[in-house]
């Protein structure tokens, strides 16, 4: 995919847009995509959200992966690196630290992953820990990431505080691990509203 590619009468038909490393990592194209559509979404107003996932083996270099994910970063409203991401990306060490680099760097929001202890946000409105929820089996971490930016970014859509999104990906990133498959442990709308999520 290309630039050319992008239908921008499509895209601008929804009210948000979540990128993530991965189809940036493809190609030269497909990063050019990556930004063209970063950029038309939020200069049309639209609220934008950014997984790093990083996938090492599809970059030519680290330094590149770093500096190109961290661009991308400047590009999102929310970003959402795990710690070790974060650690990697920024040189910082704290979730704190990396959290205060992104929003440095323009993000209104920064959720940094902590597994199983949850993770820490810092936004306009303050920062904070939000604590995992126990899971007594972990049977497959594929999806988990995914999950947990399905609940923060759902929340945050449906007028949510960050808190309370932030508690939301929370549960449905714990739910994720407990069950092979990527999308298997998403809840439906009936289980978040038994939940209270």
């Amino acid at each position: 995919m290309c630039v050319a590619d992008v239908d921008e009468a499509w895209l601008l038909a929804a009210r948000h847009l979540h990128a993530t490393g991965v189809f940036a990592a493809v190609s030269a194209s497909t990063l050019q995509a990556a930004i063209k559509t970063m950029d038309l979404m939020r200069g049309a107003g639209r609220s934008v959200s950014f997984d790093p996932n990083l996938r090492p083996s599809l970059w030519a270099t680290p330094e590149l992966m770093r500096n190109t994910i961290n661009d991308l970063a400047t590009r999102a409203d929310w970003v959402l690196p795990g710690l070790e991401e974060g650690r990697f990306l920024t040189g910082k060490q704290s979730a704190e630290d990396i959290a205060r680099f992104y929003r440095e760097r323009g993000a209104k929001l920064v959720v940094v992953k902590l597994s199983s202890e949850g993770a820490y946000f810092d936004h306009e409105g303050g920062s904070g820990h939000v604590p995992g929820f126990p899971v007594s089996e972990v049977v497959d971490t594929v999806g988990a990431g995914d999950g947990f930016a399905v609940g923060v970014i759902s929340a945050l859509l449906e007028g949510h505080s960050a808190p309370q999104a932030v508690r939301r990906g929370a549960w449905i990133g714990a739910r994720a691990v407990q069950v092979l498959g990527d999308s298997e442990g998403l809840p439906t709308r009936a289980e978040l509203e038994q939940a209270r999520l």
